[in-house]
């Protein structure tokens, strides 16, 4: 009996040994010292500074230009500054075409066709890394003077700075301004267009003519004369309708010219 009480006491004394020392260690690895506290701050402010540096090399940019280039990742386009500008895609890029059938990638892109990118810029490559890039069709500014006007299919011709004949299609949706130095610019109307006058259009190249424009929006000006170099058949200098070159002469039938009559 002896002999058994004595073991019980050595084998508590060494429970509560093992046990002492596992609370001391416990307690020594839940309380760091002041050298591994600032180790850690450290860390957390190198990480800090870190994204707050990504955070401002880059930002959301868009990009519109002409291509120039394309490959399985990157597009090549110039700007409207003649800058040239790299665009990344990836697998997560969407591409658009309003006029395509079907799906439509990076592979469809041609050259010499106008797009429009937005995504992420990197300031220090000076690349966009495109989320959407689309196919655009940029409005087209015509410049020049009235030649003639057609009321009933609604549409006028217009002779350009360069001597080009311009069909302009007016839609309903078309808006039509008149400028003047006394009433500055007000609504106008298709109505108002004449022969020889100044006119402005801004719209969109015609998808089955060459030389047809839909117009968006049309500015008269009426009070400047028109481009003196500007040529337009059947029209002087001043607009006004000029004469045949060659009038026909008036015949009584028998061959004998008419002399006109003079007091």
């Amino acid at each position: 009996m002896k002999n058994k009480f004595i073991l019980f006491t050595i084998s508590a004394a060494c429970f509560f040994s093992i046990f002492a020392f596992g609370v001391s260690a416990q307690t020594a690895t839940a309380t760091p010292t002041a050298s591994d506290l600032q180790q850690k701050a450290q860390k957390l402010l190198e990480l800090v500074a870190s994204n707050a540096a990504r955070l401002n090399l880059t930002e959301k940019r868009g990009i519109i230009g002409t291509v120039t280039d394309t490959g399985a990742t990157q597009i090549t386009v110039d700007d409207a500054q003649g800058n040239t500008r790299f665009i990344d895609v990836d697998e997560l890029t969407k591409f658009k075409d309003p006029n395509a059938k079907g799906t439509f990638g990076i592979s469809d892109i041609k050259k010499g066709s106008t797009i429009g990118a937005l995504g992420l810029y990197n300031k220090s490559s000076r690349r966009l890394l495109a989320r959407f890039v689309d196919v655009v069709t940029l409005p087209t500014l015509i410049h020049g003077t009235v030649a003639s006007v057609n009321s009933t299919k609604f549409n006028f011709d217009v002779m350009t700075d360069e001597n080009k004949r311009m069909n302009i299609d007016v839609e309903t949706v078309t808006k039509t301004n008149s400028y003047t130095l006394s009433d500055g610019l007000v609504k106008s109307g298709f109505s108002k267009i004449t022969n020889g006058e100044n006119v402005v259009i801004i719209g969109y190249p015609d998808k089955t003519e060459a030389n047809k424009i839909v117009s968006s929006l049309i500015i008269l000006f009426p009070q400047i004369p028109k481009n003196p170099t500007i040529n337009i058949p059947g029209q002087n200098s001043s607009g006004a309708v000029t004469p045949p070159s060659n009038p026909a002469t008036a015949s009584t039938g028998s061959g004998k010219a008419l002399t006109p009559k003079t007091n």
